[in-house]
């Protein structure tokens, strides 16, 4: 019997958050691609994500792979994976991703994303490293963000009291 950490394996090449309007709030890379050549990904996948009909598939071939999107409210979130993967599969990594973030903010919105991006990736390092997913408990990831908000706050007083 296999666990579900154990079925998504290594399967996530790139993250990306976009707007309705097209700007690329989040992008997370677990594969190598050089500079010039990540531009170019964002732009295609983003043309391509964003002028889908809303009644289509979440799901696409794109060169060699497949990308698997969700809108939620005005953030499409985007995730490239390999093409022999389980498509639903990425579709609950993009949805785990965005409940988390959901009880972090409370009812996350772009805005939260645009002012607080750091928190944003700090919680997709704690759900996905190197492509693979790590962590499936939705309270652990928030239990080890607080903690580190906790150790900031702390930080940050300490640094008070010294000035």
């Amino acid at each position: 019997q296999s666990t579900w950490g154990e079925l998504v394996g290594k399967m996530i090449h790139f993250a990306l958050l976009i707007s309705r309007q097209g700007k690329v709030r989040l992008t997370k890379w677990y594969s190598t691609y050089d500079t010039k050549d990540k531009g170019k990904i964002v732009r295609e996948v983003s043309n391509v994500v964003l002028s889908r009909p809303q009644k289509l598939c979440n799901f696409l071939e794109w060169r060699d792979k497949k990308v698997i999107y969700k809108r939620y409210a005005s953030l499409y979130f985007v995730i490239c994976v390999d093409s022999t993967d389980n498509e639903l599969l990425a579709l609950e990594v993009i949805h785990h991703f965005v409940e988390v973030l959901d009880r972090y903010f409370g009812n996350v919105c772009e805005l939260d994303l645009i002012f607080n991006f750091h928190k944003a990736y700090f919680i997709l390092d704690e759900l996905i490293i190197s492509g693979e997913l790590q962590e499936t408990s939705k309270k652990v990831v928030l239990r080890v963000t607080a903690n580190q908000d906790a150790m900031m706050e702390d930080k940050q007083a300490k640094e008070r009291e010294t000035n």
